[in-house]
Order: structure tokens, then C-alpha cells, then sequence
């Protein structure tokens, strides 16, 4: 569904990206499994990642997307769409029918648990969304048990806010509802076998379902539990990973001009201030939302912009996100109420950028596990620079984030000048002493490794 409205007041009233002190910041975040940590998490829109808009047309594809380097598959929700007020032709995603069901669009049951032991055979954990805010106004909760749901004062059901006017919202005052719910996701990772949910508009259910539920997963199996939310108390119990559109909003005002460099500084200083210690932030230059609401990643940075976005975020401390199309330098707008494909006979030149950026990450635990110390540059407005250190492994990162060309100075006075380094993309070999100094072209970017 459409989030334009909800996310827009959100941002003008500051509570997206304000990022205010909380008292969970002396606290230390749940502890998450490596391959969550460490992980490379690809979305999936089904309708436009296959022309064949099917489980089958996403399993046939596993083996390149192992080649590329992900390593958790996240879905798109794959359940039956309702029919009252749909939205477009094919309706939103996100206007649940059945959560025990299947989307007939994409296969039956039995093609989807192919597809989820097809993931596993070639390695990947597999996660799927979870739309625990709302349903349909036809779903099959709403008609069985319409005292699930939310009304006003005058008995009338309510929608989460007026632009989603497709769905209605579920009462979490309920008891008999909460259980229903965590019954159908230990289904659908008991059952099923998948390994844990992103969870859609997480915010506007009550965290305290959020604990329970996670408790009775972890019941079953080591899950990951991924937040479109940013509270800070997601992280002590409840979830591993929160949306940071704290990032991508720096980020992109960055890029444009409209910020120096040094906010993207400010963005680790304010979410310390704010999550408990060892809280995993999902890092993203695009998903879905942006992609369809906003602008793909290459039109809204422009090609070189989109790289640097794209090295940033995975350079950056907290967990990368990568959206279906991004690989092959997709431009348009996949909206999600209809089936637009994404052109996969292009973009040769960002499969093996994106190929290269992820073996890069997998080869420097650094950048999943290492810590965080910026770099005084003599150019802070337009250049930003870091260092990303655990145990022996080391790795400078340098981005200008300007339009022009940049000679940038780095202030690396604890390096000794005869320490070697490779830089990343390359693979040419230089001394510490030869990349105090660097020019940067236009969007530029440099990784650095210490060998």
C-alpha cells in the first residue's frame, strides 16, 4: 500500500529522524545470530522480479543471486490480496486476505515451500513480511471475527490512517486476536521453515506483542526479526534489526548538497545517544517504498551517486540492504498495484559492481563486526572518511560527496607511513603515506584495506 502520506507527516513533524536520547541507550541490544549480523539481506517484490511474476520465476534465479553475494532472502508478503477497495489492479501487497494463505499470483503452497527449501539448499536464510497492522476489509479474520478489529466511538471500523483506505486496523486490545497471531507466525516458521519476518509498520503495534511473539519463535529456532519501525526498545527484546531512515534521509541530503558530509557523523552520534549498545540499524539506498514513493536509486543520486550510496552502505556500520533491480542499475518505479518487470538484460556493469562491493564485506569482518572512528579530512563539508577496525582487519573508506573534484588531505597520524594497503576495488597496493592524500572525482569514493 501507499505510505507517502504516513511517512511525509512523519518527517514534518520530526519523529522519523529526530533521533532524541533515551533512557535504552544504556542498555545492550538482544543478541542477534551471525549470519544475521553479517548478513546481506536482498528484497523481493514478486510481481516485478520475474516476468513469470511467481515463486517459481524467483527460484530459478537462487543460483545468481548466490553469485552476487546475498545472504538473506527477504519476501514480499506472498498472501492472497483482498478484493473490497483494492488499490490499482492487482491491489496491494499489503491488503492481507488470508495470513495463512497463499497470493494465487505467485503459485500454491506446495511452490512456495519448494522455494524455501530450494533457498536453503544454496545457503540462504529466507524471511518473509509480516503485515501484523492491518487486514483486508474481505479477509478472512475480519468476516469471522469483526470484534478483532478497531472502531470508533460510533461502532464504525477504522483504517490506520485515511490514505490506506484498503485495509482495517486490528485491535491489540485484544487477547484472543494477539494469540491467533503468534500461532500463524510459529506456523510459517515451524511449519514452513522459513527463518523469521520483516515486520511491516512495526510502530503501530504494541511492543509488547512484538516480546511475546519473539519469545514463542525462538521457542522453535534461532530467528531474525527485522523492524519497519526505529524504537529504540525494539532492539532489547523484540527484534534484531530497525529501519534507519535516519541514514537514507542524511544520506540523500548529503548527495543533493543540502547537508555536509559531517551529517553523516552526526547520524552514529545521535543513535548512540539513542539505542542500547550493539543495536543493528538496516542500512538501505533503496527498498520498496523509496523505490516506488520516492525515486530508484539511479535517478534520485544519478548513476555515480548511486554507487557511492551504495559502497556507504556497506561500509557503514549496520546491516545492507539490497532491492531487486538495484544489481542491474534498475530505473524505473516498480509500483505495487501493478506488474511492472525489471529489465534484467542490462546492467552488466552493476552486477559486477555489486558483485565486487559484496565480497569486499564478506572478506572484512571490519565492516559487519568491526568498530567505528571517523577521519579529520581537510575537506569535512564535501569528504567524508572512516575507519572500520576488528582484531588484524582494517578498512579506510573515503566519499565525496560533492559535484566537483576534491584533493583531499587525511589526518592519519597514528598510521605508520610503511604500512601497506590495497584498495578494495582495484586491488593496487599503496603505502599508508600515499593515501593521506587522494583526489576524488565527482560522487568518488575509496576503499582501503590494510594488508
Amino acid at each position: 500500500m501507499s505510505k507517502k502520506i504516513l511517512f511525509l507527516s512523519l518527517c514534518f513533524s520530526g519523529i522519523l529522524f529526530a533521533q532524541i536520547p533515551t533512557p535504552y541507550a544504556k542498555d545492550t541490544a538482544r543478541h542477534s545470530e551471525q549470519w544475521v549480523t553479517q548478513g546481506i539481506i536482498y528484497e523481493i517484490y514478486p510481481r516485478s522480479f520475474s516476468r513469470e511474476g511467481t515463486f517459481a520465476g524467483i527460484e530459478k534465479k537462487l543460483p545468481a543471486l548466490k553469485k552476487l553475494g546475498v545472504t538473506i532472502l527477504w519476501i514480499m508478503p506472498i498472501h492472497p490480496v483482498g478484493v473490497k477497495e483494492r488499490k490499482g489492479t492487482l491491489g496491494s501487497p499489503y491488503s492481507i486476505s488470508d495470513y495463512y494463505g497463499i497470493n494465487p499470483e505467485f503459485g500454491t503452497l506446495s511452490d512456495f515451500q519448494h522455494l524455501v527449501d530450494a533457498a536453503h539448499r544454496e545457503g540462504f536464510k529466507f524471511i518473509i513480511d509480516l503485515v501484523a497492522n492491518h487486514t483486508s476489509w474481505d479477509s478472512k479474520m475480519f468476516t469471522e471475527h469483526p470484534e478483532w478489529f478497531v472502531k470508533d466511538s460510533t461502532g464504525k471500523f477504522l483504517p490506520p490512517n485515511p490514505d490506506w483506505t484498503d485495509v482495517v486496523k486490528l485491535n491489540y486490545k485484544n487477547r484472543n486476536m494477539r494469540r491467533y497471531m503468534i500461532r500463524m507466525m510459529k506456523y510459517w516458521v515451524k511449519d514452513i521453515g522459513i527463518d523469521g519476518y520483516r515486520c511491516d509498520v512495526a510502530e503501530q503495534v504494541p511492543v509488547d506483542f512484538w516480546n511475546d511473539a519473539r519469545a514463542a519463535l525462538d521457542s522453535i529456532k534461532p530467528v531474525m526479526m527485522l523492524a519497519e519501525g526505529q524504537y529504540a526498545e525494539f532492539h532489547l527484546r523484540a527484534f534484531d534489526l530497525t529501519y534507519s531512515w535516519n541514514y537514507y534521509k542524511a544520506m540523500s541530503a548529503v548527495l543533493d548538497g543540502s547537508k555536509p558530509a559531517t551529517e553523516m557523523d552526526s547520524v552514529l552520534v545521535r543513535e548512540s545517544r539513542s539505542y542500547p549498545k550493539g543495536s543493528l540499524r538496516l542500512r538501505f539506498s533503496s527498498n520498496h517504498d523509496e523505490n516506488a514513493w520516492d525515486n530508484p536509486d539511479v535517478v534520485k543520486f544519478g548513476h555515480d551517486g548511486a554507487m557511492l550510496a551504495a559502497v556507504l552502505t556497506n561500509t557503514y556500520p549496520g546491516v545492507p540492504l539490497l532491492y531487486n533491480g538495484q544489481e542491474v542499475g534498475n530505473d524505473k518505479k516498480l509500483g505495487l498495484f501493478e506488474k511492472i518487470d525489471i529489465d534484467w538484460t542490462k546492467g552488466a556493469q552493476w552486477r559486477a559492481f555489486y558483485t565486487k562491493l559484496f565480497s569486499i564485506r564478506k572478506a572484512n569482518p571490519a565492516l559487519s563486526l568491526g568498530t567505528y572512528s571517523g577521519i579529520a579530512n581537510n575537506k569535512e563539508a564535501a569528504v567524508y572518511s572512516f575507519e572500520r577496525s576488528y582484531k588484524n582487519n582494517h578498512v579506510i573508506a573515503v566519499f565525496n560527496f560533492s559535484k566537483e573534484q576534491q584533493t583531499v588531505h587525511l589526518r592519519l597520524s597514528h598510521m605508520d607511513t610503511k604500512k601497506k594497503f590495497v584498495n578494495a576495488f582495484s586491488g593496487k597496493r599503496v603505502n599508508a603515506d600515499d593515501i593521506r592524500t587522494l583526489i576524488l572525482p565527482p560522487d568518488g569514493y575509496r576503499v582501503f584495506v590494510a594488508d
